[in-house]
């Protein structure tokens, strides 16, 4: 047998490889259409929970993606609270990479600032094909590290007039408030309370860390013809917010409608969301096979759980242009 190495990206090359906002956008959106298309294959995640009482488990996300890439890919992500008391992230994880053909490893990655960054580009992309086109005001509700990355790239997106952010503790919402006002080049807001963040706001995007569901963003508060984009692993929604909305998208019905996580479980349970009031998943929209936005008046909402197809295009972006610039280790592994 010939010898077999793995492509092993750490965090450390992660960031050396620097993808522009551009080149992780591209492949978040060609990976969708692809998706859309049929072209890929999708396991809804399962969760890992190790002991009772911890406030944290693991998510597994697992799927495939052909043409170039032609990739199988595993994802574990731990996705734990309470990190920050140890001064860690509150999310690690690492990505594996397959060939589908002989089930050869190919490469380990760092995932931590992948999830990051494609969560973030899953929420721009959505939101350009979902939001109104002269969007300029945005309310963000969170600070975790998904977070930045939902701001910086859906403000190269719109160029946003208005940027708020909220977030539980004062001190991680007025770091987060300064590095995005810094980075960005344009004040960012930090507000005390969710109403003064969210009303009026063309984009919401809520991406709370609650440690049980609460209803703290109100229906009332939701403009007509925004985009409302939830995601927290734990519902800070109202029931009724599904009722005003003229169109809900989801990133994978398969892994939207089952598990017990996620801003919207209650909606699926209560037969709000279903595949009768599903208007369509993003990759259809991106695919061209369904419409996404068709007016200005349409309040739309898009609910996406994170697809492991992001992770592993993402993570193939990285190894090509990572391997372009010299940077990363080879393993041996046979």
């Amino acid at each position: 047998m010939q010898p077999i190495h793995i492509t092993y990206l750490n965090r450390l090359d992660i960031e050396a490889a620097a993808l522009s906002d551009m080149e992780m956008l591209d492949a978040i959106e060609a990976s969708l259409g692809m998706q859309g298309r049929g072209e890929t294959v999708i396991e809804p995640r399962v969760h890992l929970e190790p002991r009772a009482g911890a406030e944290g488990h693991f998510n597994v996300l697992r799927g495939w993606i052909g043409g170039e890439i032609d990739a199988a890919g595993v994802k574990v992500v731990g996705d734990f609270v309470d990190n920050y008391k140890q001064g860690l992230p509150s999310e690690f994880g690492i990505l594996n990479l397959f060939d589908p053909r002989t089930g050869t490893p190919r490469a380990v990655l760092d995932a931590s600032g992948i999830t990051d960054m494609r969560t973030g580009a899953v929420t721009a992309v959505g939101a350009k094909y979902l939001a109104r086109k002269n969007s300029k005001t945005l309310a963000h509700i969170g600070a975790r590290g998904t977070a930045y990355w939902n701001v910086r790239l859906l403000d190269k997106l719109f160029d946003f007039d208005t940027i708020r952010v909220h977030s539980r503790r004062p001190e991680s919402r007025d770091a987060f408030a300064e590095r995005l006002s810094r980075d960005l080049g344009k004040t960012v807001v930090a507000t005390p309370d969710w109403r003064s963040c969210v009303e009026g706001a063309d984009i919401v995007v809520e991406a709370s860390r609650l440690s049980a569901p609460e209803p703290m963003l109100k229906t009332e508060w939701i403009k007509p013809g925004a985009l409302v984009v939830p995601y927290g692993t734990m519902s800070a929604v109202e029931l009724s917010l599904t009722d005003i909305m003229d169109k809900m998208v989801v990133d994978d019905w398969g892994q939207c409608k089952a598990g017990k996580f996620g801003s919207l479980r209650a909606h699926v349970e209560a037969g709000k969301l279903s595949e009768k009031t599903l208007h369509a998943e993003i990759g259809q929209i991106v695919a061209g096979l369904k419409p996404g936005r068709e007016s200005d008046g349409e309040t739309i909402l898009f609910w996406h759980r994170g697809l492991s197809l992001s992770d592993i295009a993402l993570g193939h972006a990285f190894l090509v242009k990572a391997a372009s610039m010299g940077i990363g280790q080879q393993l041996r592994y046979a």
